[in-house]
């Protein structure tokens, strides 16, 4: 037993350091769904019913479908274009008159995003699985020029976010199996906006990082040997950040000096369905619930335990981020056919309702409701020993509008208007490497009476 152990703490740090030491490359959207190149391939469907040893980022209990000794490490790489189009109604009322529309637009305020995932399991005896994975949950890179018209609301900001999970699942018998697990998840972020029409007069809330915990539970129900259902939850994470305010120029009523908050990341609940029909085709489905609203708005506070403020020329502001998102959904359908036993060919679709609506929506994160289309395919390089994984997807964003005055009551409003809208959409290019070391101790035989 000590040895096991052992052997599993030895691989899963060399897991976690590999990942860490190649994942600081920046995410793409604030929520990363990009956590499993299988899933991809079908838009995610069924994903919290197994299929691949990455599905235990949706629910832990899935790895008990995995025998032996098993790796998966992935990288995504998310290409985004988001156009900024201010219309004639900009212009910076407070301080009367004046169009900020001359500064312009943005023709793409999205960067590429690498987000990388990593799994280990180990089955430790016939109903024990040990697991550890390896995630950037959360992520944000936008790039915008010093002077636009939505400067006030949007300048060069990221967010990147990196958790490890260890994990343990129970088969407690043929028909069902459960997982839990323990988040561990190091933010850090960089944030900056303007506050007046004028090149350098910015606050950027500078080297904010900290620490948040989270736990993960999931379990797993055959109701027969084609069909398995799957129901995952992700906790919510306070995550607790400090960093620095800095302001340029200071104006009265400014606080800049050192920073801190809480902010309320969401929880997920996935259920998911898989039903094999025949030994070539495979159904699935999914059903996503993202609890969005907890993060509510984000007030950052001095050393005092005060607001903190910035000048401005109409007066202090509060330095605060007024999220205040719906709850998110999203619901996909796919299919997977093998084709041979080295080739597996997938596919789906599937809708998502964003959590950013057109009250709250603003220039740095401009999100909106989307659909997806994916594809993707397994090719076995060592049958049952080494194989990869690819899929594609393209979504199509609906096109977002902005409004950010006084009339609107979009909370982002700090005294200068920005109306605008824009176009949006993003190609995903995922490839993973899976590893099986040992087919593990066989199952034991579960005695079930009626």
């Amino acid at each position: 037993m000590r040895r096991s152990w052992a052997n599993f703490l030895h691989a899963a740090s060399a897991l976690g350091l590999l990942v860490l030491a190649t994942g600081q490359a920046s995410a793409g959207g604030f929520a990363v769904h990009e956590q499993s190149t299988y899933g991809q391939g079908t838009s995610f469907a069924g994903v919290a019913a197994g299929g691949a040893l990455s599905s235990m980022f949706w629910n832990p209990a899935t790895i008990t479908q995995v025998p032996g000794v098993v790796s998966e490490t992935g990288m995504a790489g998310i290409v985004t274009h988001a156009s900024q189009n201010p219309t004639f109604a900009t212009a910076p009322p407070s301080l009367g008159g004046g169009s900020l529309l001359s500064l312009g637009g943005v023709a793409n305020s999205a960067e590429l995003g690498l987000p990388f995932n990593s799994y280990f399991s180990y089955q430790l005896n016939p109903s024990i699985w040990l697991g550890m994975s390896v995630n950037a949950p959360f992520g944000l890179m936008v790039n915008f020029p010093e002077l636009w018209a939505g400067r006030n609301y949007g300048l060069p900001s990221s967010l990147k976010t990196y958790n490890a999970t260890p994990t343990i699942a129970w088969r407690i018998n043929d028909w069902i199996s459960v997982g839990a697990g323990v988040q561990i998840q190091y933010a850090k972020s960089d944030l900056r906006f303007g506050f007046a029409p004028a090149a350098f007069s910015e606050f950027t809330l500078d080297g904010l990082k900290g620490w948040g915990y989270g736990a993960t539970v999931g379990v797993t129900l055959t109701p027969g040997p084609r069909t398995t259902i799957g129901i995952g939850w992700r906790s919510g994470i306070d995550q607790k950040v400090d960093g620095t305010l800095s302001v340029s120029p200071v104006l009265p009523g400014a606080t800049p000096g050192s920073i801190s908050t809480t902010v309320s990341l969401p929880d997920t609940v996935s259920a998911g369905i898989r039903h094999r029909f025949d030994e070539r085709w495979t159904l699935m489905g999914t059903v996503e619930w993202t609890n969005w609203s907890r993060l509510g708005t984000v007030i950052f506070t001095g050393p005092t335990g005060g607001v903190a403020t910035v000048g401005t020329p109409t007066g202090p502001v509060a330095v605060a981020l007024p999220f205040q998102y719906r709850d998110g959904w999203f619901f996909s359908g796919g299919a997977e056919y093998q084709w041979s036993e080295r080739l597996a060919l997938r596919s789906g679709i599937a809708f998502e309702r964003s959590p950013v609506s057109d009250q709250v929506r603003m220039p740095a994160i401009p999100d909106n409701d989307r659909f997806w289309l994916s594809v993707g395919a397994s090719w076995q390089i060592f049958p049952g020993v080494m194989w990869f994984d690819l899929a594609y997807s393209h979504i199509w964003v609906k096109d977002p509008s902005i409004n950010i005055s006084a009339a609107s009551g979009n909370p982002w409003f700090n005294g200068f208007t920005y109306i605008g809208d824009g176009a949006a959409h993003t190609d995903i290019f995922s490839g993973s490497l899976v590893w099986r070391f040992g087919a593990g101790p066989a199952p034991k035989k579960t005695l079930i009476t009626k």
